[in-house]
């Protein structure tokens, strides 16, 4: 009897050891899940750390463009100063009086009222040339909000200087209001007399111009064709 349940069980000593190597391939499965998992961690750990990266470099965009606009109305401040003492100086000094040469016949001061654009432009068209430098005030001043760049920011500022400096005169000098005549006194040889503000506004123009050449954006970014 003894030796019919030896011959019996036999068959089930191979199941017991075939149970063996299932454990062991479940238990090498669960290790290769733990490595998996141990190296998708530190791959979440670096994209944490890149997010706390990006996050602290963030306040660092709008600081930056708060300097940019605070050079854009420092510019236009100085602007708008010297055109409108030099104006003051002129009306008080020069106007009703002999002109002043400073350079022989190629460079003297000569206090006139000019009713038109800059460098005696179309006197016929006063109004609208008001409504215009309102205007450009009005697109320099929202643009200021995506402004990042220097040198755009030095340019927009005369534009903004010189564009204030001529409405100030056409709001507030005879004839009436909207419709002034601005003060002008450079008179080089061979050329229309003008004042500060209108060189002010030249330089800006000249300035976008070369930066929009050289594909440099108000924002900062450069794109080439």
């Amino acid at each position: 009897m003894a030796e019919a349940e030896r011959i019996i069980g036999t068959p089930d000593i191979p199941e017991a050891a075939g149970a063996e190597p299932e454990q062991t391939d479940q238990s090498a499965a669960a290790g290769e899940r733990s490595d998996a998992q141990g190296a998708q961690d530190p791959a979440e750990g670096q994209g944490s750390d890149s997010g706390s990266e990006e996050e602290a470099a963030a306040p660092a965009q709008p600081s930056r463009g708060k300097r940019r606009i605070a050079v854009l109305f420092t510019v236009a401040v100085l602007a708008y100063a010297l055109d409108l003492v030099s104006k003051m100086i002129v009306v008080a000094k020069l106007e009703h009086h002999e002109p002043i040469e400073i350079i022989g016949d190629w460079l003297r001061f000569e206090a006139i009222r000019n009713a038109g654009a800059a460098f005696g432009i179309g006197e016929a068209f006063t109004v609208i040339f008001t409504v215009i430098a309102a205007a450009v005030i009005v697109v320099i001043a929202r643009l200021a909000r995506k402004l990042y760049s220097l040198p755009w920011a030095i340019a927009l500022g005369l534009l903004l200087g010189g564009a204030l400096g001529n409405l100030t005169d056409r709001i507030f000098r005879a004839p009436g209001v909207f419709e002034g005549a601005v003060v002008d006194f450079i008179a080089p040889k061979h050329f229309a007399v003008f004042n500060l503000a209108d060189s002010a506004i030249v330089c800006g123009g000249i300035l976008i111009v070369l930066l929009s050449f050289r594909g440099l954006d108000p924002d900062g970014t450069v794109h080439k064709d």
